[in-house]
This record gives C-alpha cells, sequence and structure tokens, in this order.
C-alpha cells in the first residue's frame, strides 16, 4: 500500500510537472507571438509616419513653390502696369490702366488662393492618410484582442 501511495503520489507530481511546463511553454510562445505582432504593428507605424512627413513635405514644397512663382508674377505683372501707366496721355486711360490692372490683379489673387485652398487640403487628406489608416489598424486589432 505504500508503494501504491508512492506511486500515485509520484504519478500526480509527473502530471502536475508536465502540465504546468506545458502551460509555461504555450504562455511564452502566446507572449513571443504577442511581442512580434506589436513589434510589426509598431514597424508599419513608423513607417505609416514616414510616409505621412514625406508626403507633408512634399505638398509643402509644391505649396511654396507656388507661392514664390505667384509672387514673381505679381511683381513682373505690377511693374508692367507701372511703365504703362508713366506712358499714359491722359487721366482717363491712367485710370483705364489702373482699373484693368486692379481687376487682373484681382483676379489673380483669388485664383492663387483658390490654388493654395486646394493644396493644403490635399496636404491635410494625403499626408494624415497613413496616420488614419494606422488608427484604424490599431483599434481593429485592440477589438480583435477581446
Amino acid at each position: 500500500m505504500a508503494a501504491a501511495k508512492k506511486d500515485a503520489t509520484q504519478e500526480t507530481f509527473e502530471t502536475v510537472t508536465a502540465a504546468s511546463n506545458e502551460a509555461i511553454k504555450e504562455g511564452f510562445e502566446k507572449s513571443l507571438s504577442a511581442v512580434n505582432e506589436f513589434s510589426a504593428f509598431q514597424k508599419d507605424t513608423v513607417d505609416a509616419v514616414i510616409a505621412s512627413a514625406s508626403t507633408a513635405s512634399k505638398s509643402i514644397e509644391e505649396l511654396n513653390s507656388s507661392a514664390i512663382a505667384y509672387a514673381k508674377k505679381s511683381m513682373e505683372d505690377g511693374v508692367a502696369a507701372a511703365k504703362t501707366m508713366a506712358g499714359a496721355k491722359s487721366v482717363q486711360e491712367l485710370i483705364e490702366i489702373q482699373a484693368d490692372y486692379t481687376k487682373s490683379s484681382l483676379d489673380a489673387y483669388l485664383s492663387e488662393v483658390n490654388k493654395s485652398s486646394d493644396l493644403i487640403s490635399a496636404l491635410m487628406k494625403d499626408s494624415f492618410k497613413p496616420l488614419n489608416d494606422r488608427m484604424v489598424a490599431a483599434v481593429e486589432a485592440l477589438q480583435s484582442q477581446r
């Protein structure tokens, strides 16, 4: 009977040891898998931040180029209008030249404002898209863990 009790104790000990080893192994594998998933998610997030910054940089460069081109053309148009006004033969002709210049200048300004608005809108939409996609992925990942 003592030998049977010793065998039962030994068997119980081995069963508990095997079960705990298996539980530790499963826990370690799940933890390792979670760490790998987290690392991959973080890499994708860093890639999204880089893509966002790159898109924003290109858009800002385009916006600056557009503003410089507008300023240059506006200056050239102003100088040309001043030369034309200087050659006016009458007050009436001067007023007409000034009115034409003012109208064309205002039209060019409004066109530039619309163009800049479109560029800024595209900048915001395109540069935040990768970040928005990562937020959606983060929410989905959190919801899948429930």
